[in-house]
């Protein structure tokens, strides 16, 4: 009579789990979703015009540690204090990782000690970017690849709450199909990224957001006419985002239909949520007018729909693996 054996899951006993791996799993989550409030309120900070609101000093606001208050200084100096705080919070996960790093599942291949040392580095590469867009006041190109960054350093944290369990459940499930669902929700992902930064090129690109009025049709064309001061970045941004939306959806049903862990399946779903409601979103936006509280909503739900792929990426990549690398 043979046994089957039970591969092991990731975020259970039978997994690399230890008091140690949990924790630091359930304190790169939070730091992750303090990165996507960060994002947001860093879009507020652009959207309400206050990106100049501490003039062209850096890490002094208007030459002093505590500047005088506007509307503008206030938002931008809160911004700066957050962004302190996730630096704070993100060394200290780091550290702890590090010291903690022989403890099973917390170092090595597969560990958690890898992404937080990408995320500390990406930190210190973000605030050099954050100093450099406000000296350069604000250029489009500065400004875009802060914002990549800040998507890029949110990925590396959910990475680490994936691998230690704070996601759900995978399991080593190292079948051709699961592999092959990996790789298709990867390219999905990779194609949100695109997506992504397509929409900070659009809201930092002069014109470009009011270029295209109406939806789904620009300006009641299927193409955009020329001589539109920024309508094609604004339609590229457009078709790329449905292509997404077609894309996830057609992953997600394929994991459904393929023998992959329960929580890759509802990522890829949750995933299409909420490209369903970003783009219901983005209608409301173009036909309202642009209004401030729109844009926001937009951003918001933007980075959730990236925080949505990532993660579902980063699972699908890690219910594929052998059950011998998450044991």
């Amino acid at each position: 009579m043979s046994t089957t054996a039970i591969p092991p899951e990731i975020g259970t006993s039978r997994g690399r789990g230890g008091a140690d791996r949990k924790r630091l799993a359930l304190l790169s989550l939070f730091a992750a979703i303090y990165t996507y409030l960060l994002v947001v309120f860093g879009g507020i900070v652009r959207i309400t015009g206050s990106g100049l609101g501490c003039g062209d000093d850096w890490p002094r606001c208007n030459g002093e540690w505590i500047p005088s208050f506007t509307l503008e200084t206030l938002i931008e100096y809160t911004h700066r204090l957050l962004a302190a705080g996730i630096g704070i919070v993100v060394l200290g996960v780091f550290g702890y990782a590090w010291l903690r790093r022989r403890s099973p599942g917390v170092g090595g291949r597969g560990g958690l000690v890898g992404p937080l040392l990408l995320a500390a580095a990406l930190l210190v590469f973000q605030a050099a970017l954050g100093a450099i867009t406000v000296r350069l006041e604000l250029p489009t190109s500065v400004t875009v690849a802060h914002f990549i960054t800040a998507m890029l350093f949110m990925t590396t944290l959910i990475a680490a709450a994936a691998r230690g369990g704070a996601l759900g459940r995978v399991g080593g499930n190292a079948s051709a199909a699961a592999s092959k669902i990996a790789n298709r929700v990867t390219a999905v992902a990779v194609l949100g990224l695109v997506v992504v930064a397509f929409g900070a090129i659009t809201a930092n690109t002069p014109g470009a957001p009011a270029a295209c009025t109406g939806f789904p049709l620009c300006n009641g064309r299927l193409l955009p006419a020329s001589g539109v001061r920024g309508a094609e970045i604004h339609w590229g941004h457009r078709l790329v985002a449905f292509a997404v939306l077609f894309a996830a959806l057609w992953g997600a049903l394929s994991a459904r239909a393929a023998s992959v862990s329960g929580t890759v399946v509802r990522a890829g779903f949750a995933s299409v949520a909420l490209i369903v409601v970003q783009l219901a979103v983005a209608a409301g936006l173009v036909m309202m007018r642009l209004p401030q509280y729109m844009q926001a909503l937009h951003l918001a739900v933007g980075a959730a729909v990236w925080f949505a792929l990532a993660a579902w990426a980063i699972l699908a990549q890690l219910d594929a693996r052998p059950a011998a690398a998450v044991a």
